[in-house]
């Protein structure tokens, strides 16, 4: 009896397995018939998480800039107020105009010193083979392994009043007293600036260079074209995708700096990012430091309209070769 019963239970649990089995088979090709069907629903399944991501860390909080920059701060708080004080607050002071310019014209100025600097070498990296290749690409990673704080910090030492380059100087009696304008300046924040963000255009430019096909600076020889000819009229326009993306990264990551500045540049290397920043951590004016950030990503999103009439867009971050 017990073995029949046995028999029994162990039927019907098959019994049950099969019948779910059969059940979620059914409800897979539902759904794979239904997805046939409607294509709009395979790519809106496929767009979801990136819409859901972007619409909570990009679109939300830029919503909610542009409604906090038309409140006002006072001793009791943020309070709506729904006028253009904070947006006048910024076009009445010369201050912030002239910081925001300033900033613009170090993030051009690390931008224009990584891209000389980067092509040659992305150039020569593109045309280097086998273990030399990879140990060039391994040094170019290397800044990767540090912490950002750590590679700033390290240039004190460096620029300082007995740091290595003014000991070198007095060794070897170039000057007699030290020099104060190594470090707490612009020229501080843009060295340390372009030493940190020289990777970000160095690979791009070198994605392209290698990508590039031989064959075509070989026709351009055959067809009368000199080294530079063929570099200036085959070599530069097929890498401007690279060009392009390693300007914008550079410019946008220069453009928003805030601890560089503020570790190294003193009083006359403060950038727009650290006023932006003390209006949240210091004075804590949130709307107008609401004003301030709408700004950076106006100065960004017009970098980008003029990136995007310089080379598409989608040749710059990947998407076709």
């Amino acid at each position: 009896m017990l073995i029949e019963a046995k028999d029994e239970s162990s039927a019907g649990s098959r019994a049950r397995w099969r019948s779910q089995s059969t059940g979620r088979s059914s409800l897979r090709t539902a759904v794979l018939q239904l997805l046939q069907r409607f294509g709009w629903l395979k790519l809106l399944l496929l767009l979801l998480p990136a819409v859901v991501l972007v619409t909570i860390y990009l679109i939300i909080p830029i919503i909610m800039l542009v409604v906090m920059s038309f409140y006002k701060s006072s001793m009791f708080g943020i309070v709506p107020d729904f006028s253009l004080a904070n947006y006048r607050q910024f076009t009445n002071s010369s201050l912030y105009a002239g910081l925001l310019f300033k900033s613009i014209r170090m993030a051009l100025t690390v931008t224009a010193i990584s891209l000389l600097v980067s092509y040659p070498f992305a150039y020569f990296l593109a045309r280097a083979s086998g273990r030399l290749k990879t140990a060039l690409l391994i040094l170019v990673m290397v800044p990767f392994w540090t912490s950002y704080l750590i590679r700033t910090m390290a240039w004190l030492p460096i620029l300082g009043i007995k740091g290595i380059v003014n000991h070198s100087l007095l060794a070897l009696q170039i000057v007699r007293d030290p020099i104060e304008a190594f470090l707490f300046n612009e020229f501080s924040v843009i060295l340390t600036l372009t030493h940190i963000y020289l990777p970000f255009m160095v690979v791009p430019i070198f994605l392209s260079l290698d990508r590039l096909d031989s064959r075509l600076l070989e026709a351009a020889g055959d067809l009368g074209a000199n080294p530079w000819r063929a570099f200036w009229n085959v070599t530069l326009p097929l890498s401007m995708p690279g060009v392009v993306g390693g300007v914008v990264m550079v410019f946008i990551a220069a453009f928003g700096a805030y601890v560089t500045p503020k570790l190294i540049g003193g009083s006359s290397g403060i950038m727009f990012g650290n006023v932006l920043a003390d209006q949240y951590s210091g004075t804590f004016n949130w709307p107008f430091g609401a004003v301030l950030a709408l700004i950076m990503i106006s100065v960004v999103l017009l970098l980008l309209l003029i990136a995007s009439r310089v080379s598409r867009l989608d040749a710059v971050f990947g998407a076709r070769s």
